[in-house]
């Protein structure tokens, strides 16, 4: 009897040991799926209810109904070409109002908030603000937002929905929320482990996908021109340069293809110069981006497969390995070229550049007088790509220039995410082609549309934007002005 009672006695304290373990699984698996970051979600055409600048439509314009497109990967980076869209009939932000306001005395503690947030002094506003380039998100982005309320700036993480007129700073960066005023930092939580929040009149919108976000990363160096698809013509692609509004765009041909380079040896940052300067976007199987000097060892597709602008380019990299730079053009910083095969001819055809772009018109921004409740602005730097994968058949030239998932069921906590500081977009290079600068390379004769059989003018007007850094301004029918190769800023690829 006594060998039986201890043996039931033994029983039960083992069923007691494993309850308790199963307990405190559970309750690690429960803790667990709590530690999501709360994200707000921002639809496309939704005042905030805690913005710097009351919105109501004299600021900016999002573009409501524009369908999030799918990314090739959820970490992009700030020089990818067609990451941002673009438009020439409508103005998207009003720069100046936006300098007015912030300059307005009465203003004096929102501008010292607004500037904080930025890190600038409040008497760098204007400068800081001419730098900044107008796009429209293409994508359903992630980034750190800010309301204004009680006299401060209050951060906060949100989404937002592809069709929001942001400005973008010199490396690609979201950085203000146009129709707001609101500034935007980079986003700096895991992007899986987010639970999106769709309160206060910002309904789940047609077309998203948790698996779908995408978080920017700046660009390897500072950009000169940004490469953007025409969300009117996605057959059109637009070459903006930074700190432009519209008003020196140029267009060139989005379908034409281009041969992926040989980028194998290369550094990683390297192939995604050379990538940007033909209109390739860069993708990586990973969590995160490697290492800038991490050597390429192969691609897919390969070498020598044509893709259209905007189309993208796997990469495999040896993260322990360096990478070479790769042969560079003697002319590269010389003379920007078409990333079209052969140099460019002075037959090229090119349109008139487009006036209309999203110029801001001056006037006082009219100040909230509530105090502001979560709003989705965004601080963009002066940091604009030019996308180009395809030679631009026609060009208006113009003078210079990670996955997120909400899972279900939890109430994920908000903690405030500090910007993300990142280092400058490296220069794109071009080997025959145009500079590695964000805009798109020029066509070649043949490319260009025959709506413009007029022969190109002298002026860079005539010229499609070159993809390859060195080029800021685009290529006429003479040779560009030089710009460092390798050095300073990058442009995108043909917009």
């Amino acid at each position: 009897m006594t060998i039986h009672a201890c043996v039931l006695r033994t029983g039960k304290t083992v069923v007691r040991r494993l309850a308790v373990l199963l307990v405190a699984a559970l309750i690690l698996s429960g803790c667990t799926e709590q530690r999501l970051f709360a994200v707000r979600a921002v639809a496309a055409g939704i005042p905030s209810l805690a913005p710097f600048f009351e919105e109501d439509g004299s600021l900016g314009k999002d573009r409501k109904g524009l369908a999030p497109q799918e990314a090739h990967s959820g970490l992009q980076q700030g020089n990818t070409p067609g990451l941002y869209g673009g438009t020439r009939d409508q103005q998207v932000c009003d720069i100046e109002r936006l300098k007015d306001f912030l300059t307005d005395p009465e203003n004096r503690q929102k501008a010292r908030e607004w500037a904080r947030i930025v890190g600038i002094t409040p008497d760098r506003i204007e400068e800081y603000l001419d730098d900044l380039t107008p796009v429209l998100l293409r994508h359903d982005t992630l980034v750190k937002n800010h309301d204004y309320k009680k006299g401060k700036a209050v951060p906060y993480d949100s989404l937002l929905e592809a069709g929001v007129a942001v400005l973008v700073n010199d490396q690609g960066l979201p950085a203000v929320k146009c129709s707001c005023g609101n500034p935007l930092k980079s986003f700096d939580k895991d992007p899986q482990k987010i639970s999106v929040k769709f309160e206060d009149g910002n309904k789940k919108w047609a077309g998203y996908e948790k698996s779908a976000v995408v978080t920017v990363k700046p660009a390897p160096q500072p950009l000169k021109r940004i490469a953007l698809l025409d969300v009117d013509d996605p057959d059109t692609a637009i070459d903006r340069p930074v700190g432009t509004s519209g008003e020196q765009d140029s267009t060139f041909d989005a379908t034409r293809e281009h041969e992926v380079p040989a980028v194998v040896g290369m550094t990683f940052d390297r192939a995604g110069q050379e990538l940007a300067r033909l209109g390739l976007a860069v993708a990586y199987e990973g969590d995160e981006l490697p290492p800038g000097d991490a050597a390429v060892t192969g691609s897919t597709p390969g070498a020598g497969t044509p893709l259209a602008f905007g189309e993208a380019v796997t990469l495999s990299v040896d993260a322990d390995a360096d990478g070479t730079p790769g042969p560079t053009s003697p002319t590269e910083s010389d003379e920007p070229k078409s990333p079209s095969d052969g140099p460019r001819s002075p037959s090229d055809r090119s349109t008139s550049p487009s006036d209309k772009g999203t110029g801001s018109a001056p006037g006082k921004g009219t100040p909230s007088g509530k105090e502001s409740e979560p709003g989705g602005g965004t601080s963009a730097g002066t940091g604009s790509t030019t996308p180009g994968g395809a030679t631009p058949s026609e060009t208006r030239s113009t003078p210079g220039g990670g996955t997120a998932s909400s899972p279900a069921g939890t109430t994920p906590t908000v903690t405030e995410s500090t910007p993300v500081e990142e280092p400058p977009p490296p220069p794109a290079s071009s080997t025959s082609a145009p500079t590695v600068t964000s805009t798109p390379p020029t066509a070649d004769p043949t490319s260009a549309d025959p709506t413009s059989a007029d022969p190109p003018s002298t002026g860079p007007t005539s010229m499609e934007p070159t993809l390859s850094e060195p080029a800021s301004k685009p290529v006429a029918s003479g040779p560009a002005p030089s710009g460092g190769s390798g050095t300073g800023e990058a442009d995108q690829g043909p917009a």
